[in-house]
């Protein structure tokens, strides 16, 4: 039986036509989504219908909900802090960072709060976080101004750690017990929820009266002036841009949308890469521009390989 070629990861005249342009491209900007670290086993939430138990995620990720049910919103961001911190960043995390030391002029605009660009090793003055860090805490009170970055306790509180199931018949120690702990998923809605006390939830060390909040951006938030100035002060910088690589992301909401609008009309050929065709948007794609379709963690260091070669040892800066 004569057997069958596996089928390239990339179709291979579009592989040569964007590696050939790549190869010609000195700036060039990356726009992330969540579908970029889906390879890392992270769940999207993405837009209406996301659910995290019986609750819409983007419900809970507001100031509002924040005021109505501090304990919820923090079991929900402190089940995505302990599930992005055992996850890894995948190979098109580590080609892009890659990438970004090999070029000069490469920008990356990153959705993402989960840090696997960062534990990657993404040179931290070529990323732009849009939305913050699930890693940053600050106080929710008004005229506080605390801010704390890399805040990687997990749990952040001992009330907010994940329940196990302890009731493994073999045990005989107390020891033994916590050893063969079985973490419950707690975004399953049949699993309960620990009851929280507004006294077991973080607080401000340093006006002693507010409670911490994820330091992420919510709906209605604005968001951080400084990223926002540097991103305009490079794409502003020079009248071209060479590329934009548009990577798990459906790039409808703004500004991230308008990225794409700004570096086509400074001449910027567009790339997507995306698990689903519907992403490409209508009237997104133009005649030169390329769409590669599936697992960004297999796609992006096939595209790359031509400038950044074979990924090597892919260390995690978090187990460094």
């Amino acid at each position: 039986m004569a057997s069958t070629a596996a089928k390239p990861v990339v179709p291979p005249k579009d592989l040569e036509t964007f590696r050939e342009h790549l190869r010609k491209s000195t700036r060039i900007l990356a726009l992330l989504g969540a579908g970029m670290s889906a390879s890392s086993g992270l769940p999207t939430f993405r837009g209406a219908g996301g659910l995290w138990r019986t609750h819409e995620a983007m419900q809970l990720a507001t100031p509002e909900a924040f005021d109505a049910n501090p304990g919820l919103v923090w079991q929900f961001y402190s089940y995505r802090r302990h599930m992005a911190l055992n996850a890894k960043p995948n190979p098109a995390h580590y080609a892009l960072a890659e990438l970004a030391k090999k070029k000069d002029n490469f920008l990356t605009l990153s959705q993402n709060v989960d840090g696997l660009s960062p534990r990657a090793g993404h040179p931290s003055g070529k990323l732009k976080l849009l939305h913050g860090s699930l890693y940053d805490v600050k106080c929710s009170e008004f005229f506080c101004s605390y801010f704390e970055t890399d805040n990687y306790t997990d749990p952040i509180v001992p009330a907010l750690a994940i329940p196990t199931d302890e009731s493994d018949p073999t045990t005989t120690t107390a020891l033994e017990a916590r050893a063969k702990a079985r973490e419950l998923d707690i975004s399953d809605e049949s699993v309960a929820l620990p009851e929280l006390r507004i006294r077991d939830l973080p607080r401000c060390p340093t006006c002693k009266k507010g409670i911490l909040r994820p330091g992420v951006v919510w709906f209605g938030e604005a968001l951080p002036t400084n990223v926002m100035d540097d991103i305009d002060t490079w794409i502003a910088a020079d009248k071209k841009i060479d590329l934009i690589m548009v990577i798990g992301t459906s790039a409808r909401v703004f500004p991230a949308a308008g990225y794409i609008e700004e570096a086509r009309a400074k001449g910027a050929r567009v790339a997507i890469i995306n698990m689903d065709r519907n992403d490409a948007g209508k009237g997104k794609l133009f005649k030169q521009d390329w769409f590669f379709e599936g697992d960004a963690a297999q796609i992006v260091p096939e595209l790359l390989k031509g400038e950044i070669g074979e990924l090597g040892e892919m260390m995690d800066l978090r187990d460094g």
